[in-house]
């Protein structure tokens, strides 16, 4: 008859600290290179000494021994570190080339990255992107998906986000308006004008109240089911927009809109880019999340420059 023994491993942060401890015969540089405290390193090692049932290090003249046990069991799973280390690099070089599909909303696709993906495509032509437009999320990435832009609060479960831009509303229109006869010089000017609205008239109503401004009436003007569309119909001079700063950017740098008025209303939602938590350093994800950051902070310090 075979006994079935069940397996007791160690706990894998104290063996981790142990062979960072054992390699450097120091508690300090092995704290270093985990970046946690050398008290933690000493914790550690008590815990899987208590574990184990027997001392793994001595001090000796302000030095630090490995105990004949500590020596044995350093000798023995070291080569289990390196193995662990090779296999990572090795998922790691395969995960860093293929395809990748990003979901996003259409408007942030055509306004954003699709203006901008050739050059991640001649920086990386080894990873090739899909894109995948989507009108909402559903707070998790399906099985198609590696990368994802969300617009919300950045918080997900399970997902690792990254803040892309913060943003901001105010009213634009096309340069065509000042030129209709009605007057576009301070705020309670909008009233001359045909307000337009993404969705709902929500925006609107919070916009003219933190601004306190007075005989609006934000019932009237046309409803659009997309943002997109409310830009479009403001860049053609149908009204005025309360645009998104991140996705108007293109048609306020063509020209095709202008902002008449430095008052902006910071939004409590933003443009994440999302990824499953445990896939955010891995391969093509992270090269794509890199680029993608780097992409917003050249942007955010154009912006700066121009201002």
């Amino acid at each position: 008859m075979v006994i079935l023994m069940s397996r007791r491993l160690p706990p894998l942060n104290a063996l981790k600290s142990f062979e960072a401890a054992a390699r450097h015969l120091s508690f300090t540089r092995a704290a270093d290179e985990l970046f946690v405290t050398q008290a933690a390193v000493s914790h550690q090692i008590k815990a899987l000494e208590e574990f184990l049932g027997f001392k793994l290090f001595l001090r000796k003249n302000r030095t630090l021994l490995l105990t004949e046990e500590g020596q044995a069991y350093y000798l023995a799973i070291k080569d289990i570190f390196i193995a662990l280390q090779d296999a990572t690099q090795k998922l790691l070089a395969r995960g860093a080339t293929g395809a990748i599909t990003v979901a996003l909303p259409p408007s942030f696709a055509t306004q954003w990255l699709v203006p901008r993906i050739h050059k991640f495509t001649q920086q990386y032509p080894d990873i090739d992107v899909r894109i995948k437009a989507v009108d909402f999320d559903e707070g998790h990435l399906t099985d198609d998906v590696d990368v994802a832009v969300y617009y919300g609060r950045g918080k997900w479960s399970g997902l690792h986000a990254d803040k892309l831009h913060t943003e901001y509303l105010t009213p634009m229109c096309s340069p065509l308006l000042f030129q209709s006869g009605k007057p576009l010089e301070t705020l309670d000017d909008l009233k001359y004008h045909t307000l337009l609205h993404d969705s709902s008239r929500e925006a609107w109503q919070r916009w003219i109240k933190h601004f306190n401004v007075l005989g609006m009436n934000v019932s009237q003007g046309p409803i659009f089911s997309h943002s997109m569309l409310v830009q479009q119909a403001a860049a053609i001079g149908q009204g005025i927009a309360l645009g998104h700063s991140v996705l108007a950017r293109p048609d306020i740098q063509a020209g095709r809109l202008v902002c008449p008025f430095e008052e902006k209303l910071i939004t409590k939602s933003a443009y994440y880019l999302v990824c499953n938590e445990s896939q955010a350093e891995l391969g093509k994800i992270a090269t794509f999340r890199d680029w993608v950051l780097a992409e917003v902070k050249a942007e955010q310090e154009d912006e700066d420059f121009e201002h």
